[in-house]
């Protein structure tokens, strides 16, 4: 039982420390709730913009928007987005699948395994990754990564040609493959930090229970480390791919700017949403800017889609983790 502490005017202590609670509560409240309020606004306002820009292309198009294989707004004014929401999805993919595996086990090297002087040291070259302009990794990967992958992609065509991934009559390191790898290098850091961070977080309880019962350090991280830290590895994973997704500079030096569909990845063959408005942003026609930026709002509602199904997927996955409580 709480015993009421009164004041020399005869007040409550308790009551005077809620009230001053209260009334720095609630001017908090506001500004967060006003914060919550412009951001909204400011998705709302780049909705209305990409539509009303947008409108007056997709009218003045000859093509279908969905299911043409070409991009000449500037000439024919014929134009579809198809091919560029695959390249998009399908190195953003392909990126992610190389990148996250990567990433959780770097996470759980510097967060279980690595000497505490190592892992700092670590864990500052990994958020320093995170920070290096993607321009830079397009240009390594220009210079290095392209003439690199030449001879893999010859292997992988001989003697994994029968794979369709893998399959093509001219391979080349200019590729779907190699854009994917910069962009999994590209991720990479992000993911590591965050997932570092979501692993830094498991109750020592925990694990120390997973320790008295017997279990060794893999056992521990199975049981309780990885089911703590998945919500947030889907979380981190998920915004590496909105990042792949949304990378310009990096691809658009990488892509072959091809508008076909293939699922050949050696292949000089693909392009991407963001890289495509790169490229013809400057030199662009009236009606070719307004469907740069159709496609846009494209690469705009696949962004927000990926992150509405990671908050569901991190929501159907916080009561059995423990993060909740």
């Amino acid at each position: 039982m709480v015993t009421p502490v009164r004041t020399r005017d005869g007040g409550s202590a308790l009551s005077r420390s809620a009230s001053r609670r209260s009334r720095g509560e609630v001017p908090f409240r506001y500004a967060s709730t006003a914060a919550g309020i412009f951001l909204l606004a400011i998705m709302a306002a780049i909705a209305v913009f990409l539509v009303v820009e947008a409108i007056p292309a997709l009218q003045a198009n000859k093509g279908s928007f969905f299911t043409t294989l070409t991009w000449e707004p500037n000439g024919s004014q014929a134009f579809g987005i198809g091919a560029l929401a695959f390249g998009t999805v399908i190195s953003a993919l392909l990126a992610l699948i190389m990148a996250v595996p990567v990433a959780v086990g770097v996470a759980l090297f510097i967060s279980h395994y690595a000497p505490r002087r190592l892992a700092g040291v670590l864990g500052y070259v990994v958020d320093l990754l995170a920070a290096v302009p993607s321009v830079v990794y397009g240009l390594w990967g220009v210079v290095f990564l392209v003439p690199f992958m030449q001879g893999p992609s010859e292997f992988l065509n001989e003697y994994l040609g029968f794979i369709p991934l893998f399959g093509g009559d001219i391979v080349t390191g200019r590729s779907m493959l190699t854009a994917s790898i910069v962009l999994a290098v590209m991720i990479l850091p992000i993911v590591a930090a965050i997932s570092r961070e979501v692993f830094l977080q498991v109750p020592r309880a925990h694990e120390e229970a997973a320790l008295a019962l017997g279990a060794t350090r893999w056992e521990v991280i199975k049981t309780a480390v990885l089911p703590f830290g998945r919500p947030g590895v889907i979380s981190a994973s998920m915004l590496g791919l909105g990042r792949a997704m949304g990378e310009t500079i990096a691809v658009a030096l990488i892509f072959p700017a091809t508008f076909g569909i293939s699922f050949q990845i050696l292949t000089p063959q693909g392009n991407s949403i963001a890289a495509n408005i790169a490229n013809g942003f400057g030199e662009a026609t009236p009606v070719g800017r307004g469907a740069l930026i159709a496609s846009g709002l494209v690469l705009f509602i696949i962004t927000l889609l990926v992150n509405m199904g990671a908050r569901l997927i991190v929501a159907r996955r916080k009561e059995f983790s423990g993060a909740a409580a």
